[in-house]
C-alpha cells in the first residue's frame, strides 16, 4: 500500500532523490497543491462529512482492478513540466495542466467603441466632417471681419487717419509760385500726395486709402471736397463782367456763371475758391490811381500835354480792369447765395500752402467726428467742466463726479457747485436733508441760503444760491416725472 497525505511528500524513492509525482486514480480532475487548505475549503469537507482535522489520506491496496503501472512508467510524466499535482476536496488528482483563470481586459470598451466608429458608414463621416470645416470656416470669416471692423474703425481716429489721406494735386498748380510749398507742407503733415491731372484746372482733391481687408491694398475711396486756386486776372475779369452785365448783354460770363459751368462738370464735388494776393491788386490800382491823380494835376497846371502822353504810355501796361472792394463783396455774396460756393482770399502762398494743410487735416478727421456725434446723447454735457471724472477704486473723484453733476444744470457757475458741494458733500447727504424737513416750502428753499464766495482777498464778493437753483435741484431729486421741465 502508498500513503499520500495533502501538503508534504510522504512517499519517497531510495533509488531517486527527487519528489515522485501523485497520481488519483480516482478523479479525471487535477488541481494544484498551493498549500495548506482555506478555510472554504475546510467549509467544503465539513459539508461533505469530512472532519476539518483529518488528514488527507487514500489507500491504494493491491486488490484494486487498475492494473499496475510500472515505476518507469509513474516516473515519466514527472519530465513533462506541463504535468502537475493538484488536488479537489481533499483528493489528489493528475492530468492535463491547470488551467489559469484570466481577467476581462479593461480596454473591453474601447475595443467595442472602436467598432462601433469602424461600422457608421462613409456618407456621415464625410457629413460630419464637412461641418466641422464649415464651423471653422465661419469663426475665421467672424475673426476676419471683427479685424476689419478693428482696422477700419483705427483708421478713423485722429492720430492715424492723416497716414490714409492721398491729396492729389494738378501739375498746373504747382508750375506756380508756391508749388514748392505747397509740396513741403504736404509732406510735413504725414499724408501722401499725388500729381495728377484734375478735371478742375490747378485744384487739389483728397482721397482716402480704404483698409486692405476690404476693397484690397491700392484701392482709393475719393472725397468729395475740392479746393481750386483761382488768379487774380481771372478773379477780376469775371467780376468786372458782373458788373457790366447789369447794364449790357454782351459781356462775359460772371463769376456765378463761371463757376455754375465747373459744378456742372463735377456734379458730386464741393467746390471751394482760393484768390491769392488780391490785396496786392487793390494797393496796385490804389497807387495808380494816385499816379493818375497826379498826371491828372500835373497836366492841368503845365497845359494839358505831357498829362496825355504820359496816359498813354500807361496805357499799355494797364491789362486789368479796375474793380472796387464793395464790388467784390457784391459778387462773392451773388455767387454765395445761388451755388453756395465759398471764397477763400489768402495773402500769400504760404498761407495758400497752410490752407491746404489745414483743409487736408479736417477731411482727414470728418468721419470720426461724424460718428463721434452719433454716439453722443443730446441731453449729456461733454466738456471740462460738466462732464464725466475718472473714480479709483479707493472712491476718490466722487466729489468732482457730484461737482460736475450740479454744474450739468443751466447757469450754473462752478462757484455755485463748490458752495453746495461744500454744504453736502454726495447726494445721500443732501437726500437726508431733505427728508429732515417737514414741509414743501423748505425742501425747495434748502439751498437757497448758501453763501458763494467769488474771488479772493479784498476783491472777494458774495452771494446766495438763490430759490431757483434750489428749486431746481429739488426737482431733480424729488421729481417721478422724467419730462420735468426744471426751467
Amino acid at each position: 500500500k502508498f500513503c499520500v497525505q495533502r501538503g508534504m511528500s510522504s512517499c519517497s524513492s531510495t533509488d531517486l532523490d527527487e519528489e515522485l509525482p501523485l497520481f488519483d486514480f480516482l478523479q479525471p480532475t487535477q488541481r494544484c497543491i498551493q498549500g495548506p487548505p482555506t478555510e472554504s475549503e475546510q467549509a467544503a469537507k465539513t459539508k461533505a462529512g469530512v472532519p476539518a482535522g483529518t488528514a488527507d489520506v487514500m489507500m491504494i491496496s493491491s486488490d484494486s482492478d487498475d492494473d499496475y503501472a510500472p515505476l518507469a512508467q509513474r516516473l515519466k510524466p514527472s519530465s513533462d513540466p506541463s504535468s502537475s499535482v493538484s488536488m479537489q476536496n481533499g483528493v489528489l488528482a493528475a492530468g492535463h495542466p491547470p488551467s489559469v483563470r484570466r481577467e476581462e481586459p479593461q480596454s473591453c470598451k474601447t475595443s467595442s467603441a472602436r467598432r462601433n466608429l469602424t461600422k457608421r458608414p462613409t456618407e456621415e463621416i464625410q457629413t460630419s466632417l464637412e461641418e466641422a470645416l464649415r464651423r471653422r470656416q465661419e469663426r475665421e470669416k467672424q475673426k476676419a471681419e471683427k479685424r476689419a471692423v478693428a482696422e477700419a474703425a483705427k483708421a478713423l481716429r485722429p492720430e492715424e487717419c492723416i497716414k490714409h489721406m492721398v491729396v492729389a494735386v494738378d501739375p498746373a498748380l504747382l508750375q506756380l509760385e508756391g508749388g514748392g510749398a505747397l509740396l513741403a507742407s504736404l509732406q510735413a503733415l504725414g499724408c501722401s500726395c499725388a500729381i495728377e491731372k484734375q478735371p478742375l484746372p490747378r485744384s487739389v482733391s483728397w482721397m482716402r486709402r480704404a483698409p486692405p481687408t476690404q476693397l484690397g491694398d491700392a484701392a482709393c475711396v475719393p472725397e468729395t471736397h475740392v479746393v481750386m486756386q483761382m488768379t487774380v486776372e481771372d478773379f477780376i475779369t469775371l467780376i468786372h463782367n458782373f458788373i457790366q452785365k447789369v447794364g449790357r448783354s454782351d459781356s462775359g460770363p460772371t463769376l456765378t456763371a463761371w463757376v455754375q459751368q465747373q459744378q456742372r462738370r463735377q456734379p458730386r464735388k464741393t467746390l471751394s475758391l482760393a484768390v491769392i494776393e488780391l490785396e496786392k491788386y487793390f494797393r496796385s490800382q490804389k497807387s495808380v490811381n494816385q499816379k493818375k491823380f497826379k498826371a491828372a494835376v500835373r497836366s492841368e497846371t503845365a497845359g494839358g500835354g505831357g498829362g496825355a502822353k504820359e496816359k498813354r504810355k500807361k496805357g499799355g501796361a494797364e491789362a486789368l480792369p479796375e474793380v472796387s472792394r464793395v464790388q467784390v463783396e457784391e459778387a462773392v455774396v451773388h455767387l454765395q447765395l445761388h451755388s453756395g460756393i465759398s471764397v477763400h482770399f489768402l495773402p500769400s502762398w504760404k498761407e495758400f500752402a497752410d490752407y491746404i494743410a489745414m483743409t487736408t487735416k479736417a477731411v482727414a478727421e470728418a468721419p470720426f467726428k461724424r460718428e463721434r456725434e452719433k454716439t453722443g446723447f443730446s441731453f449729456y454735457l461733454e466738456s471740462e467742466w460738466a462732464g464725466g471724472h475718472r473714480v479709483d477704486r479707493g472712491g476718490r473723484g466722487l466729489l468732482q463726479v457730484w461737482k460736475r453733476q450740479i454744474q450739468q444744470f443751466n447757469r450754473v457757475s462752478p462757484d455755485m457747485a463748490a458752495a453746495i458741494l461744500a454744504a453736502y458733500p454726495s447726494p445721500q447727504l443732501l437726500l437726508q436733508a431733505y427728508a429732515r424737513c417737514h414741509t414743501e416750502t423748505e425742501k425747495t428753499s434748502l439751498l437757497s441760503d448758501l453763501l458763494i464766495r467769488r474771488g479772493e482777498g479784498v476783491t472777494s464778493t458774495t452771494r446766495r444760491v438763490g430759490p431757483e437753483l434750489s428749486k431746481r435741484i429739488f426737482l431733480t431729486m424729488h421729481s417721478p416725472d422724467p419730462e420735468q421741465t426744471l426751467d
